[in-house]
């Protein structure tokens, strides 16, 4: 069945962009105006985020979102035959502070948001930087969908790191000098572990597992940024954040990426995903003290 199932994406992606195109704008119309995939939700993150936004304004950040949102996953579909050569004309990179950093023996935590199109980021990197690119993933339920992602994921030279299995292999993959990927805004599960600090005003519970893997690594800690220069184009951008995460806490290194990710979201916020719940827990007295920062 998984071979059935890659070979039908397969051969779909040999259609052209324009129809992914077509199908994403199809697709974000049923999402926004019939659907109303997560309306509220998205209204209100944004709301939260950008508190003196227009009415105008919402609506068009909105609608952009809902075409971004589609296309990310119909553009994916076109990624799985997407020659490495129309990769680097669709997604440009700078990649030259992680080689340089990767050269001097350190290895590199990329830190992520979840901008649009994430996937092209595992297309891009691992052709272009000089050791191992490791990515974490979460097991799809679907056995078949599972292999065809992987699949996608792993096709320029990735290697793949299931979240489960993550932390007894992170080690490992710091042996030597490696890059590791992780999209750190995610919602933790457990908010009395997490660490908490005012995300665009709110108190936001943050996971402690990357600063914390980096500190006791000593990696460097680089932001990444994926701009959307029009449909269908990217361009990915990299920003230091230390070269020596051991100097900082766990406080201190999350509160950097916390403020980084702020950044890249306010600079577009159409490219952000904000159907996820990211203030979906509150803060009580019982969890530790709202870090302010320095």
């Amino acid at each position: 069945m998984s071979l059935l199932v890659r070979l039908f994406f397969q051969l779909l992606s040999l259609l052209p962009f324009a129809f992914f195109h077509a199908l994403g704008s199809f697709a974000a119309f049923i999402l926004h105006r019939v659907v109303k995939y997560r309306r509220a939700l998205i209204e209100q993150n944004i709301r939260q985020a950008f508190p003196s936004i227009t009415q105008q304004e919402l609506d068009r950040v909105i609608k952009s979102f809902y075409r971004n949102f589609a296309d990310t996953f119909t553009e994916s579909i076109k990624m799985l035959t997407l020659s490495t050569r129309a990769i680097k004309k669709r997604c440009t990179i700078d990649l030259t502070l992680v080689s340089e950093l990767l050269k001097e023996g350190k290895s590199v935590q990329l830190m992520a948001a979840h901008q649009f199109n994430w996937e092209y980021v595992n297309q891009v990197i691992p052709p272009a930087i000089p050791a191992p690119y490791y990515f974490v993933y979460r097991t799809i339920q679907s056995p078949a969908f599972n292999q065809l992602f992987l699949y996608l994921r792993t096709r320029q030279g990735g290697r793949a790191v299931s979240a489960e299995e993550f932390l007894e292999k992170r080690d490992e993959i710091f042996a030597q000098p490696s890059a590791l990927i992780l999209g750190a805004d995610q919602n933790p599960s457990r908010p009395a572990t997490a660490r908490w600090m005012n995300f665009f005003g709110k108190p936001t519970p943050f996971h402690v597992g990357p600063a914390k893997g980096a500190i006791t690594h000593n990696a460097a800690m680089v932001m990444l940024n994926l701009k959307r220069k029009k449909r269908g184009y990217y361009h990915l951008e990299c920003k230091l954040i230390t070269d020596n995460a051991a100097r900082y806490s766990i406080d201190e290194l999350t509160w950097l990426y916390k403020t980084e990710a702020e950044k890249v979201i306010q600079e577009d916020p159409t490219n952000y995903l904000w159907s996820h719940r990211r203030w979906r827990h509150e803060w009580n007295a019982s969890y530790a003290p709202i870090y302010q920062g320095n």
